[in-house]
């Protein structure tokens, strides 16, 4: 996290709420926030079943999808800083449960923007949508933030309905920023999504408890993979100047670099210990899916100066790694 640390914070929070602590992208959240941001008093959404928040982090129990709780959940903590990460957030999912995709995505959104809006009227709303909205636009050219978006799944559009309704229900005092982070991958990702499903299987074969044979999807498609960190980044700049900002605004996160997924395949094939074949499962097929997605953000960096610090390749081994650490300590 030392490029996101090294950032000047230019806004000052008091009180700093985040949903989807726990998640993937969430834990380099509280990280990141911790650091940038150590005087505030930070609550973390804290689910049952779930892990206890990073040090520092006061966890607060509340259900989303009950909009009483979540209200009287806003009401004592009335932040300033929102960030709001929590989703169903596999396009793969969404395809088998469309109704359970739109609930937390869209219903969870709607319940937390309206009490917001009673409870917290001039906060700063951070909330992490996806690249995926612009759907079948992408590929007719480098994707921008006023590209007609045309989503192809639930997840996007339950995401992109989320965008709008937050924008019509929080009031004008409020910063809503909207975030389109394009593909990220990194250490602790699920093994649900393509990338990590990949390093962990390639794991499995090295230490012999798999059959070398790594399962695939469609590995033609083109995407712009970013790391963790670098998207964690990207938040904690737009957060520091969000009060500057317009009452609503958007951002495209991307590298600028577009690699076809078998290239990310080919080099864990060379980091690997063990060789493998690559078998193509149709399960891992999507019905419907974009062959290329580029951008490259630059209304990102000429408001922030960010750049991406990691090359795909390095997190790669890090990837690698980190799934080694979890085989070694499940033994």
């Amino acid at each position: 996290m030392s490029a996101a640390a090294a950032f000047p914070s230019a806004a000052r929070f008091e009180r700093i709420l985040v949903t989807g602590g726990s998640g993937f992208v969430g834990r380099y959240m509280l990280e990141g926030l911790a650091r940038a941001y150590p005087a505030a008093h930070r609550m973390s959404l804290a689910r049952p079943g779930e892990p206890a928040p990073a040090a520092g982090w006061s966890p607060i129990a509340f259900d989303l999808l009950d909009p009483a709780d979540v209200e009287a959940t806003m009401r004592e903590a009335r932040p300033d800083l929102v960030v709001h990460l929590a989703a169903q957030a596999s396009a793969a999912k969404s395809f088998v449960a469309a109704e359970e995709t739109w609930r937390v995505n869209f219903v969870g959104s709607l319940n937390l923007g309206s009490a917001l809006a009673r409870h917290a009227a001039e906060a700063v709303v951070i909330f992490a949508s996806t690249a995926d909205v612009y759907g079948a636009s992408l590929g007719e050219s480098a994707a921008h933030e006023a590209m007609i978006p045309r989503p192809l799944n639930a997840y996007a559009r339950s995401k992109l309905a989320a965008e709008t309704m937050l924008a019509d229900v929080l009031p004008q005092t409020a910063r809503l920023v909207v975030a389109r982070p394009f593909s990220h991958i990194g250490p602790g990702q699920d093994k649900r999504f393509a990338v990590s499903s990949f390093a962990a299987q390639i794991v499995e074969i090295e230490s012999g408890r798999a059959e070398p044979r790594l399962c695939v999807g469609d590995l033609s498609v083109q995407r712009d993979f970013l790391d963790v960190r670098d998207v964690v980044d990207a938040y904690l700049r737009l957060i520091a100047i969000a009060p500057d900002l317009p009452a609503r605004d958007i951002f495209d996160i991307a590298s600028g670099t577009t690699r076809p997924l078998a290239s990310l395949v080919e080099a864990m094939r060379r980091l690997a210990r063990r060789d493998f074949e690559i078998v193509v499962d149709p399960e891992r097929l999507r019905p419907a899916d974009i062959p290329v997605a580029h951008c490259v953000a630059a209304k990102l960096r000429a408001a922030t100066g960010w750049s991406p610090t990691r090359t795909t390749d390095e997190t790669l081994v890090d990837l690698l790694d980190y799934w080694r650490a979890a085989a070694e300590a499940a033994k």
